[in-house]
């Protein structure tokens, strides 16, 4: 018996059915060692050595794996295809006490009959350079988070972490946020048309144009800068004749785009579908390591999904060809296979491109096999993958310019001649059609009208506009971009607005503060760049691990031991010439659950303490007239985690709790109506994870409940009430489809 071991268990079921019966294919569940988490687990004065230790929870796996290697006349590591599965392969291979240098490893990028029969017959070495990448990759990451997060719980508050790709990407959104607070619209006018044509065609066939010239000038975005020009113009057109002066018609050509890398994937998946990255890459996990599909048992559908490469097999290619002929027609197939050519800077998982493992697989066919989320991806995978080997779209771009005495109007329209591969992945917006005009053709202006804008500012991060700045500056890789983000959410430090657009919350601006002011070098976009690009070259064989930390730890260590003691200095000083109310002696500063305050040094033999300036006191329980429901004693007041709410005043005999209500008010002081059942009132209330949100107080009779904190005044459009978007000074309607916003004046 042959022994195969998989991370995965869903990925074990699907090999197995490859396999005959001289295999057994076990799951590791992931690493199945790594650096302990109670302490840092890197000896710094010892080259960086690593201390690696089998968790809790892996250890009955340990067991079940070593038992079977033990019986097994060979061992095969099938981990995953890049760094992270490399160094899981070298983990187990020293769990199960084998020869690092001896031990089969075997690769595959799709899990089908083909490729795992391939991997079989040309096994290969465990491979040192991406085994050292990931690990110096691993220990940076813990230096920076095990030794600068408990600099974060002294100046700020405890439970606070650092990253080193973490933080650059909260730099990131924090930098947009303030960049949008600090933006001032400017006002700028446009004078547009809505025209018909005459000489016998419909009626109905409006279009529309946009002033394009005046006085022989072109004008730009903002020509035109007030409303007095604006209607000044408009005065001077109105029952003025049209007539046609140019046609220009061109026809281009659209190529298809390349196939998904993991960046591009989990932005399109962002844009088109709604998901975030994280929820991309769990459904591409499931999608390639196996769906059971019924009869044919579980099969992989897509190939790996981290990888930064946009190769395609010639196997696929000539297999996506065939596809396309035979159900699309000749006039839809490339003569020769379009391939393409990675770009990305420092890609490091240069195998193939995330594609279907069969292109004649068409979606629909499993449809009932995969759930809502899965057939979504699979087919936005699908699409893409096969699209590239389709024929190229053609379009008919038309303008048609519009004069009236001295002004130009433009008028331009959009034909798909033929649709070539967006028959299979429309990415063109829809036809906009222009009647069929000739120069010289009088046009009827059904009217002209002056318009008001104003510059937008630039708009917060989402999924896909922040894994593709992170890609662009070269921060992070693949198997990065999604728990980055996860973890600035889990952490709290940013938040996700109305559009699921990152929001910087108070305790994520002040990290990013605090870091660019003490530790430029953590959230420098070049420096984290640089770091990626030695990591690359670490697991290409052009640079040792251990000499790329020294060069990072060095500096770093200094740097934190001096701020260390600035930030203790600082503390102190606030505390010269304080004594104790109580004995006399010097008053120090101390840490506590609820942040600094000054203590006697006499302590233990002297307890008195006194908050400092600026720190958050303890409040103490209020009195009030409630009776407790229960027992009948005075309620209390008390302030917890999640705000003020009423106690017993016998507590812990008697543990009776009640809500206080924190009622919404509108401008006038009044208490603003649930617009939902009509009979309550909307309460700001915290979440589990301790944001702020709005909801009746009648919850759960009624489910009313908003983000945005409610105005009590109704949209002049359609009458509901309008809320005031977390963090920005625009008042917007949230009944779906009015569409009304505000911007108010900032303080």
């Amino acid at each position: 018996m042959k022994l195969v071991i998989v991370e995965s268990p869903t990925k074990a079921k699907t090999i197995s059915r490859f396999l005959g019966k001289d295999y057994k294919v076990l799951a590791s569940y992931g690493h199945i060692r790594d650096l302990p988490k109670s302490k840092l687990g890197v000896d710094v004065e010892h080259n960086f050595e690593p201390t690696y230790t089998v968790s809790a929870d892996h250890k009955a796996k340990v067991k079940e794996i070593k038992t079977a290697a033990d019986k097994a006349k060979e061992v095969l590591l099938a981990t995953d295809e890049d760094r992270e599965g490399e160094a899981i392969a070298w983990h187990l291979a020293h769990v199960l006490g084998a020869d690092v240098e001896k031990i089969d490893r075997i690769t595959f990028h799709e899990i089908t009959d083909h490729a795992i029969k391939e991997a079989l017959a040309h096994p290969r070495k465990l491979d040192m350079r991406l085994i050292n990448a990931q690990q110096a990759r691993r220990i940076l990451d813990r230096l920076v988070g095990y030794e600068l997060s408990p600099l974060l719980w002294k100046k700020i508050r405890r439970g606070l972490s650092a990253g080193r790709v973490q933080s650059v990407a909260l730099r990131l959104v924090v930098e947009r946020e303030q960049e949008i607070q600090a933006f001032n619209p400017v006002e700028y006018w446009s004078v547009e048309g809505v025209f018909a044509a005459r000489d016998g065609q419909p009626e109905t066939q409006t279009f529309e144009g946009k002033l394009h010239a005046l006085d022989g000038k072109t004008l730009d975005k903002m020509a035109i800068k007030t409303e007095e020009e604006a209607k000044t113009i408009v005065s001077k057109l109105e029952g003025q004749p049209f007539r046609v002066s140019k046609i220009d018609a061109k026809e281009r050509k659209a190529s298809p785009p390349p196939p998904f890398t993991t960046s591009t994937l989990q932005q399109e998946a962002n844009k088109r579908l709604g998901f975030s990255a994280k929820q991309t890459m769990t459904l591409a996990q499931r999608l390639y390591e196996g769906i059971d599909l019924g009869e044919s048992g579980p099969t992989g559908l897509i190939t790996y999904m981290r990888t930064d490469s946009v190769n395609l097999s010639d196997k696929f290619l000539g297999e996506a060809a065939e596809h396309v002929k035979s159900s699309y027609g000749a006039e839809y197939t490339l003569k020769e296979p379009r391939k393409y050519k990675t770009k990305s800077k420092g890609a490091q998982e240069a195998h193939e491109a995330i594609r279907p493992t069969d292109p004649t697989r068409v979606p629909e066919s499993i449809e009932n096999k995969l759930e809502a989320n899965e057939f979504k991806l699979y087919k936005l995978i699908w699409q893409r993958a096969v699209a590239t080997q389709m024929s190229d779209a053609r379009i008919q771009n038309t303008s048609a310019d519009l004069a009236c005495g001295n002004a130009i109007f433009r008028s331009t329209g959009q034909t798909v001649v033929f649709d070539g591969y967006l028959k299979l992945f429309p990415d063109q917006d829809k036809d906009k059609f222009l009647p069929d005009l000739k120069t010289g053709d009088e046009i009827d202006a059904k009217s002209v009208e002056a318009k008001q804008h104003f510059t937008e500012p630039p708009a917060r991060f989402s999924d896909a506009t922040l894994v593709k700045a992170l890609e662009e500056m070269g921060i992070g890789r693949p198997s990065t971009y999604a728990p980055t983000i996860s973890t600035l959410i889990e952490r709290d430090y940013v938040e996700r607005d109305d559009k699921k657009r990152f929001l910087p919350t108070p305790i994520g601006t002040e990290v990013t503060s605090m870091l660019k002011q003490n530790f430029p070098d953590i959230v420098d976009f070049d420096f984290t760049s640089r770091m990626e690009n030695s990591l690359d070259k670490i697991a290409e064989g052009e640079m040792e691990w251990q000499p790329l930390l020294q060069a990072f730890y060095g500096p770093f260590e200094t740097n934190l031991k001096n701020k260390e003691k600035e930030m203790e200095a600082e503390e102190q000083k606030m505390a010269e010439g304080l004594k104790c109310e109580k004995c006399g002696s010097p008053m120090v500063v101390k840490r506590g659950r609820f942040g600094k305050f000054f203590a006697c040094s006499n302590y233990p033999e002297c307890k008195f303490t006194m908050p400092m300036p600026g720190e958050k006191k303890r409040e103490e329980p209020e009195p009030t007239d409630e009776k407790c429901p229960t027992c009948g004693a005075p309620m209390v007041k008390r302030v917890g985690s999640y705000g003020p709410f009423l106690s017993c005043s016998r507590y812990p005999e008697c543990k009776t709790i009640k809500n206080i209500d924190r009622f919404v008010l509108d401008q006038s002081g009044n208490q603003i109506a649930c617009p939902k059942c009509k009979q309550g009132f909307i309460t700001e209330r915290l979440s589990k994870k301790k944001k702020v949100f709005y909801s009746c107080n009648r919850y759960p009779d009624c489910d009313q409940a908003f983000w945005d904190r409610p105005t009590g005044e109704a949209c002049p459009k359609c009458g509901y009430p309008t809320l005031l978007r977390k963090g920005a000074t625009k008042i917007y309607c949230p009944n779906e489809g009015c569409g009304y916003k505000e911007t108010q004046e900032k303080d």
